[in-house]
């Protein structure tokens, strides 16, 4: 017995190492990479700042948008260029940049490339001057969920009309058009500006003529150098911010899809590591995807390293938990403070939720596979006792009593109803069928099952 669950505990312990070395690597440098990429801000003279938002509205763009302005304003810039191409995204990153533009000292300008829609309509309207391209649209900002459907809440509703109504009010555009572009619970009339009404059920999107003609662009520009020219700024130098590669990689890990497959491969991994011996790919496979996901969401600004943390608790209680058994207890906290982890690190706790049941039974499926392969059931045969302990194997659980049937003997001790008879010249555990017997009185083995001898006394008559 110790020579076999000595190693394996071993080699538990030396996995708990591994995993956690990986994962502490991981935390300390790819935040090292993302502020000393972030600290490489160059002083110029004065100069316009350009920065391009373009594809979903989600917490990596967020996190550029803010980075990139505290560039611009640490640099002195003398204005802010954002171009705007997206169909929308998260609102909750749409008020994000929103409070961010509304908080820089810099003079800012949207200019909106082919379109701004939903969420995109209300970062153009927090920013200073609007400027649209010919052809592109704004507009369209009802609230729907991640798969695309209208959200019928009134509470959600008269959020996002409040915030859309705030946001036009703040260079004196007409709040009733942002309430066209969101509520399509009412209809709202506009025909004093744009001659037409819109009816329940519609939402609002304006082209880049009608948005200049009712004062919701101050502008309408094919190219931006165009809008550099507009702006009065051709003699100043021109900046572009882009994505650095941690915010890229950021940007790409917290689309849902890329979660899910790096927690699929995160929890099968580290489930197919704990059983293998040795610290080999799975377990560097899983370590590494659920260290990109919880970077990911620390770049994003949706949660801290305290989520990685708690991961990390997680699988250190469940390899204790193998090594040490404590009746599931540790186990138990280890699976409870992994998923509170994720979820912390998850843009929310539904979509939280619903990654880790995808990710939990798609990772089951590939452990249940591995488990039927021939490496699998070599690691899977040593958790499960196949060996048959038969007679005829050579194996005796207890020396058999069935000899002693009929045999007589008398008590040494008495029975109340278990005891001590000397049988054969042997001292014998017996029992009586049920009621008491003296010491030195005769007895007789009337049954004998597995270790049970049961005795009765003799009586005068059968003596």
């Amino acid at each position: 017995m110790s020579t076999t669950v000595i190693p394996q505990k071993a080699n538990l312990a030396r996995k708990l190492i591994g995993c956690i070395s990986i994962m502490m690597l991981l935390m300390i440098f790819l935040p090292f990479t993302l502020h000393a990429e972030s600290r490489a801000v160059e002083q110029y003279g004065p100069a316009i700042y350009h920065v391009a938002l373009k594809g979903d509205v989600d917490p990596a763009m967020a996190q550029f948008l803010k980075r990139a302005l505290n560039e611009a304003e640490e640099a002195r810039a003398d204005h802010i260029i954002i171009t705007l191409n997206t169909y929308g995204g998260r609102t909750d990153s749409a008020a994000e940049i929103g409070e961010a533009l509304r908080a820089v000292s810099i003079p800012t300008t949207a200019f909106i490339e082919g379109k701004a829609v939903s969420a995109g309509t209300y970062i153009a309207l927090n920013a200073d001057t609007i400027v649209m391209q010919e052809g592109s649209t704004m507009g369209s900002a009802a609230v729907v969920d991640g798969s695309g459907k209208l959200i019928d809440n009134p509470k959600t509703i008269s959020y996002w009309v409040d915030q859309m109504s705030e946001a036009a009010k703040l260079n004196g555009r007409d709040p009733q058009v942002a309430v066209a572009m969101v509520d399509p619970r009412i209809e709202v009339d506009l025909t004093d500006t744009l001659g037409k009404v819109v009816a329940v059920g519609d939402v609002l999107a304006i082209s880049a003529s009608d948005a200049l003609r009712i004062g919701y662009s101050e502008h309408t520009a094919a190219t931006l150098g165009d809008v550099i020219s507009w702006l009065d700024y051709s003699d100043r130098d021109l900046i572009e911010v882009e994505m650095s590669f941690a915010e890229q990689l950021s940007r790409f890990v917290l689309h849902p899809a890329v979660s899910v497959i790096l927690l699929v491969i995160g929890f099968a991994g580290i489930a197919i590591e704990l059983f293998v011996p040795g610290f080999g790919l799975p377990g560097i496979l899983g370590v590494l995807a659920m260290g990109l996901y919880f970077f990911g969401s620390y770049l994003g600004g949706l949660a801290g390293m305290e989520s990685a943390l708690l991961f990390i608790v997680g699988i250190v209680l469940i390899i204790l938990e193998l090594i040490v058994p404590a009746f599931g207890i540790l186990g138990l906290l280890g699976g409870g403070a992994i998923i509170t982890g994720i979820l912390l690190a998850a843009p929310d706790w539904q979509s939280g939720v619903t990654a880790i049941v995808i990710a939990l039974v798609i990772a089951t499926i590939i452990v249940i596979i591995f488990s039927r392969t021939k490496k699998g059931r070599a690691v899977w045969n040593k958790f499960v006792l196949r060996e048959k302990l038969t007679t005829e194997e050579g194996f005796v659980s207890a020396e058999s009593k069935a000899s002693l049937v009929g045999e007589k003997g008398v008590t040494v001790t008495p029975l109340r109803p278990a005891g001590t008879a000397l049988i054969n010249d042997q001292r014998v555990d017996v029992v009586t069928e049920g009621g008491f017997v003296e010491n030195n009185r005769p007895v007789v083995v009337v049954k004998a099952e597995g270790t049970w001898v049961v005795v009765r006394e003799i009586t005068s008559n059968e003596k």
